[in-house]
């Protein structure tokens, strides 16, 4: 029985590119698959994909099912893979053999910490605001039984911070690592770093130690933007090289320009901000560095050994060992480019940005407002689509403000970008288990997240970062003001049972008021 032709597209599944779109907010959650009363403030976690892109998905799965073999073993590679590599080079301003196209940003970089061959006394980097997958990965790499591994060196970041101090804490860092191993030759370095030697064989094993650094471009928690570019900058200078956890960038941080800022390795995922069906994300090796990648995570079938002969012309031959790794489902990688032109239909990245960046400060503003707390980004000068706030002890409650700073102290110049973080009205603790238990933190998270989806069907991520608890909202450009404000109250509400319940029970689980 002959398949059935995939039903025509109606309604918010499509739309004309002769007509202009209609204006953000929500308006255009017609075009989008939420229900119509969810209020989604936490598109950076797992993105939403519009519903031209469901349908073309869903269409380009039927096509594939129509001759697998006809799809798997003629039209995939090298085209429809090979245009979705060149959009994205062109996105990202590099070659399209730069780019490769994995499942998420976590295998990204678990393929690039895996391929160093480590060697004892080299240094792998974190910070204590490292994604928890990513800081097990080098826990797990320097935890290892086997010879050789590298030492983990974490870098304590507890925001509010400005960029500045960010670039002191972490420069600092790297010449105290250096200090603290001043036996060891860390000579080992990038090749647009000063002392590189080129191996002489791809085989050739590294000379000396090295240090590599992850550095987030977007940290998770709190929704801050980090001065990659500068601590990219320092590494080349130190000797250091650089792995860009950039897994909230794509779609959010504008001129990325990856040939101008020079990163050693960067990743990001495009399924959180730029449409693109989960999961889906990209894998940016320069040529310069591709001798480091020998395989692909998994190994797939053009594994290119470096004792072969056609290794001194193709070097590691990245690009072509990323096309096949296993059979899998390749629909968000080759509909990458029907994501890229719904983008373009909605005005482009600037019109895109510009009013996501806007909304995030003026709903930032107004989550604060109606729960009595504060902004974290008080100038809104380094805020995206990512709002951040400062927790607050409310004095109508009882609480009086933790650690607040006079406007003029220039931490007020903070590192957020395109997700707001924004105070939570539950106490704050200057020590750790001054306030809150472990077994307490652990409760409060469970119950705000239970609370906000199957009571207010609401959602923004939620956390605890230096003493306080947060909320950081991502602002997208189906949102409006009034789902924050509509957010403020269902947190304000939640916090008040937090109080009566969690916060006032004793350590044997009792109420403190029996």
């Amino acid at each position: 029985m002959p398949i059935p032709d995939l039903p025509t597209p109606t309604g918010g599944e499509t739309y004309d590119v002769n007509q202009k779109p209609p204006p953000f907010g929500h308006p255009l959650k017609y075009y989008f698959a939420l229900d119509d009363d969810y209020i989604n403030l936490n598109h950076g976690s797992y993105g939403t994909l519009p519903l031209p892109l469901v349908f073309a998905t869903a269409r380009m799965g039927y096509e594939i099912e129509r001759n697998p073999d006809k799809y798997h073993r003629l039209v995939l590679r090298p085209g429809l893979l090979e245009k979705a590599r060149e959009s994205l080079a062109k996105f990202l301003e590099v070659e399209t053999d730069e780019v490769v196209l994995v499942p998420n940003a976590t295998h990204a970089l678990n393929t690039v910490l895996r391929n160093f061959e480590w060697r004892e006394g080299d240094v792998l980097i974190g910070a204590t605001t490292t994604y928890d997958a990513v800081s097990n990965t080098i826990r797990y790499l320097a935890d290892r039984s086997e010879q050789p591994r590298p030492e983990a060196v974490t870098i304590a970041y507890n925001f509010p911070l400005t960029h500045a101090q960010i670039v002191n804490i972490f420069r600092a860092t790297l010449r105290e690592i250096k200090q603290q191993h001043s036996g060891t030759s860390f000579t080992d370095v990038p090749p647009l770093s000063p002392g590189y030697v080129a191996p002489a064989h791809p085989a050739d094993p590294p000379r000396g130690n090295k240090i590599v650094a992850v550095i987030d471009s977007i940290v998770a928690n709190p929704g801050v933007f980090m001065p990659w570019k500068e601590m990219v900058r320092i590494c080349r200078e130190e000797g250091v090289w650089t792995v860009i956890d950039a897994a909230h960038s794509i779609g959010q941080e504008p001129d990325i320009n990856l040939t101008e800022s020079k990163p050693d390795f960067w990743l990001s995922n495009r399924h959180k901000w730029l449409y693109a069906k989960r999961g889906c994300a990209v894998l940016y090796v320069p040529r310069r560095n591709q001798y480091i990648i020998k395989s692909s995570i998994p190994t797939s079938h053009n594994y290119l050994p470096p004792t072969d002969p056609e290794a001194k012309v193709k070097g590691t031959d990245f690009a072509k060992q990323h096309e096949w790794t296993g059979t899998a489902d390749t629909v968000p990688f080759v509909t990458i480019p029907d994501a890229l032109a719904f983008r373009h239909w909605l005005g482009g990245e600037k019109v895109i940005n510009d009013y996501c960046h806007k909304l995030a400060l003026e709903g930032g503003k107004r989550l604060a407002e109606v729960m009595g707390t504060q902004v974290m980004d008080e100038t809104g000068e380094l805020t995206l689509n990512m709002v951040s706030m400062r927790v607050l002890r409310l004095s109508s409650r009882g609480y009086e403000l933790s650690d607040r700073r006079s406007k003029s102290d220039s931490s007020t110049d903070i590192a957020y970008r395109a997700q707001s973080n924004v105070a939570l009205p539950l106490p704050a603790e200057k020590t750790p288990g001054e306030v809150y238990t472990r077994e307490q933190l652990h409760k409060i998270n469970l119950h705000l997240r239970h609370k906000l989806l199957n009571e207010w069907n609401a959602y923004a991520a939620h956390y605890f970062h230096a003493g306080r608890w947060w909320c950081r909202c991502s602002a997208q450009v189906f949102n409006e003001i009034s789902d924050f404000e509509y957010l403020g109250k269902a947190f304000d509400a939640i916090c008040k049972e937090v109080e009566e319940t969690i916060l006032s029970e004793s350590s044997d689980g009792r109420s403190k008021r029996d």
